[in-house]
């Protein structure tokens, strides 16, 4: 399935184990993975060194893809490397074009840590703005990473973002044959039922039980043949986080965007709240042609 890796990299931990999961993946797909590390145009780079004047921004890079090509060369895994300079939240998203690749791995964040979500983390603008599936990954102590993937859960509500998502996840888990576990979860508000009961609506259950019964035969249809369905009532990231952790989830995926009205809520911001959350890898995508 996956031919063409690119993996942005700026040497931080999230970085690393990224690039690490990404030759997992290359090395059973006979796959190149592009190395690329993006000299951030918004931080002051030039300086003097003697009679040359050099952009240290670029030098550190070169350091960091030989570090990484290094790396891949242990695995047996070939690479190319390019450094570009620009602003890392819309210079990977242009980069990682569907001609030319067809998938992004990334650390969960960069070298700035938790204080570059006040103004949007890279990853984050990266995810919403690709075209091409991103798997993201973090280096948290409590973070996973296993491959081959014996375990794919795909969150849906069956929306178009989520079913591109669907169509994704089981042709991974047919590739790999794995468990696909399909999740969908209504989020805990009071217009959609009671607070102090346990137990949805039984009109909003059936619902969500149609979502979820079509979501199963697609996935059969696509030759997966473990499937299991689950609904669950709470705050969306919480219960996918949740579930993950306590089914033993080797992969979750998911679309960008989903269903906004009061019934239920999603994807969207929640997308980004598992990938900072998530114990193990994230792979997200969008459906073409989508209004969002």
């Amino acid at each position: 399935m996956t031919t063409r890796l690119l993996v942005p990299t700026d040497g931080s931990d999230a970085a690393t184990a990224a690039l690490e999961h990404a030759l997992d993946i290359a090395a059973d797909r006979d796959a190149t993975v592009h190395l690329l590390y993006v000299a951030d145009t918004n931080e002051p780079s030039l300086t003097r060194l003697g009679t040359e004047v050099v952009d240290v921004l670029e030098r550190e890079g070169d350091e960091i893809l030989d570090d990484a090509a290094a790396m891949a060369a242990d695995r047996d895994v070939s690479v190319t490397t390019d450094v570009v300079q620009g602003d890392p939240r819309t210079v990977i998203a242009d980069y990682a074009t569907a001609d030319e690749f067809d998938l992004v791995v990334m650390g969960a964040h960069g070298r700035r840590g938790i204080s570059e979500y006040v103004l949007g983390s890279t990853t984050d603008c990266v995810v919403n703005q690709c075209s091409v599936p991103v798997v993201t990954v973090r280096a948290a102590e409590d973070a996973t990473r296993t491959y081959p993937y014996a375990d794919v859960l795909v969150p849906t509500d069956g929306s178009d973002h989520a079913g591109a998502a669907l169509e994704l996840g089981a042709t991974i888990a047919d590739r790999h044959d794995a468990t696909l576990h399909l999740l969908s979860v209504v989020d805990e508000l009071p217009e959609v039922f009671d607070a102090e009961s346990t137990q949805l609506p039984e009109q909003l259950e059936e619902n969500v039980q149609a979502v979820l019964d079509e979501a199963e035969a697609t996935a059969r249809r696509a030759g997966v043949d473990d499937i299991r369905t689950t609904i669950r009532a709470g705050s969306v990231s919480r219960e996918i986080t949740s579930y993950t952790d306590e089914e033993g989830i080797d992969l979750v995926v998911m679309g960008t965007h989903g269903h906004t009205g009061l019934d239920r809520h999603l994807l969207g911001s929640f997308t980004e709240r598992v990938i900072r959350t998530s114990s193990v890898p994230v792979l997200t995508t969008r459906a073409a042609d989508v209004d969002d």
